[in-house]
């Protein structure tokens, strides 16, 4: 994947040749405005989708690895990469600083050595396109003394403000001047330096922002209230590999001591844990039998724990018959059962997996009832889900859960889901990345047919996705 820029025009395009899926182009103008050709399925629902599908390394660990490898000064190995377009504008990102880079299939390695600054010009021409560059600033402070920043993109399913990030920065020396284009950062005499930080939200970037720029920090970080995903900690493994010192305390607290120099890594990114319980929320609302390759079990504890109260059946290889790691998930014939549900930060049930499984909760026999605690515009997606005959009420309240930081903030956060609905083809247009997985398993679950448009944003995090779907036996086709 290349990035081509002049005074005009530059094109951006993500490699698809592998999985099957429609390419994707992006077209930037002279204002430096990033705009997606629409992709559109028509898809003919009622079809169970049986058969196998196989994700690779994480959505929410592959991009920043590859950023780590800026930290590096020897170059990076990363395998069991997903080509996705997330990962293709990480590269482009890391070829604009001059690292070089070298993909074949699953793999990608990575050279820091000749880092410089890219120009704010042909940065802007990916903003909008993506938050990883905000998550870049530690790693190049630490390089050159300064970074840029230009308009930040992702899924519009909250705030999620820079401030956490920022701040955090500010607290370790480095300052931060807002123009017109984007952000300017530079690093005081002598480097960034440690020390204590607190967050008041676990927030997954802010602790990613935190490691990255704290391993070569001079003297010792402590992290207070952090977040203890399993795509954090395979990310600290990353950087452990590359010299670091970092320490796992009780009670989300991470001690970085900050080292002189970091090399380069050799690593396999964990499966995508996310992508895994979509196609398990999918088996379930179509009453099929999806086996997910490459889904592991200690990251999907809590969610194999939902899936079977609701109703779902599923079967765990741990590859010791010699076979690749799996999990089977399936529907076991039956009423499917209600449940009330919280979202959290890990360990909790992640919000990523909420969206997928309210369309099966849709099918389960009486009300279920969810409470949105980490994104506060994560439920706007049921709309379109009720246009399809869903029965779906969401509320500003608190519902079935604690007190969560959105209570009385005016934000529709809580849903109650009455059930089973005979859902019914719609026009849909993707809203983000794991809502839009959640119409298109709607549509596969629903009567009829369903015209389904904006495509490239599942593009964004699901790997070969029209191929996995015609291999598991869906109706549809490009329009």
């Amino acid at each position: 994947m290349g990035v081509v820029a002049d005074a005009e025009h530059a094109t951006i395009t993500g490699r698809r040749g592998a999985s099957g899926s429609p390419d994707v182009r992006f077209l930037i103008d002279e204002e430096c405005t990033l705009a997606a050709d629409a992709s559109t399925l028509k898809i003919v629902g009622g079809t169970p989708l049986r058969g196998e599908v196989t994700v690779r390394g994480a959505k929410n660990l592959v991009p920043k690895a590859m950023v780590a490898a800026l930290l590096g000064s020897t170059p990076s190995r990363l395998r069991n990469v997903p080509d996705v377009l997330d990962v293709d504008v990480v590269s482009s990102l890391l070829e604009l600083h001059r690292v070089s880079i070298d993909r074949t299939d699953g793999e990608v390695t990575m050279d820091p050595g000749s880092v410089t600054s890219a120009e704010p010009s042909r940065l802007n021409v990916l903003a909008g396109s993506s938050r990883i560059p905000i998550l870049m600033c530690g790693p190049l402070l630490h390089r050159l003394g300064k970074a840029f920043i230009p308009d930040l993109g992702g899924c519009r399913i909250g705030d999620r403000p820079i401030d956490f990030h920022l701040d955090a920065l500010r607290q370790m020396g480095a300052t931060v001047d807002k123009e017109p284009e984007g952000l300017y950062l530079s690093a005081p005499e002598g480097g960034l330096r440690g020390t204590k930080i607190e967050l008041n939200f676990p927030s997954v970037g802010a602790t990613e922002q935190v490691l990255l720029s704290a391993v070569l920090a001079n003297g010792i970080t402590e992290l207070r209230n952090a977040a203890v995903e399993p795509e954090i900690m395979d990310l600290i493994s990353v950087l452990q590999k590359m010299g670091a010192l970092i320490t796992v305390h009780s009670n989300r607290v991470l001690r970085i001591e900050g080292v002189d120099k970091l090399y380069g890594y050799d690593h396999t990114a964990i499966p995508d844990r996310l992508e895994a319980a979509s196609w398990a929320c999918a088996a379930l609302a179509t009453k099929g039998d999806i086996t997910v390759l490459g889904a592991e079990q200690p990251s999907m504890l809590t969610f194999l724990n939902v899936f079977r109260k609701v109703g779902g059946q599923f079967e765990v290889n741990d590859g010791g018959d010699g076979k690749p790691r799996s999990i089977r998930f399936w529907h076991p014939g039956g009423a499917l059962s209600a449940m009330a549900l919280e979202t959290d930060v890990a360990p909790g049930f992640q919000t990523d997996w909420q969206q997928p499984l309210v369309v099966a909760l849709s099918q389960a026999d009486g009300l279920s009832i969810v409470h949105e605690t980490v994104y506060e515009n994560r439920l706007g997606f049921t709309d379109a889900l009720n246009k399809m005959g869903a029965h779906i009420q969401v509320y500003r309240e608190c519902l079935g859960g604690s007190t969560c930081r959105f209570n009385q903030s005016g934000y529709l956060h809580s849903a109650v889901i009455s059930g089973p609905a005979k859902l019914h083809g719609a026009e849909l247009v993707i809203p983000d990345l794991r809502g839009g997985f959640s119409y298109l398993i709607a549509a596969l679950a629903a009567e009829g047919e369903s015209t389904v448009h904006g495509l490239e944003l599942i593009y964004r995090g699901y790997e070969g996705f029209s191929a996995k779907l015609r291999g598991l036996g869906a109706n549809f086709t490009a329009a």
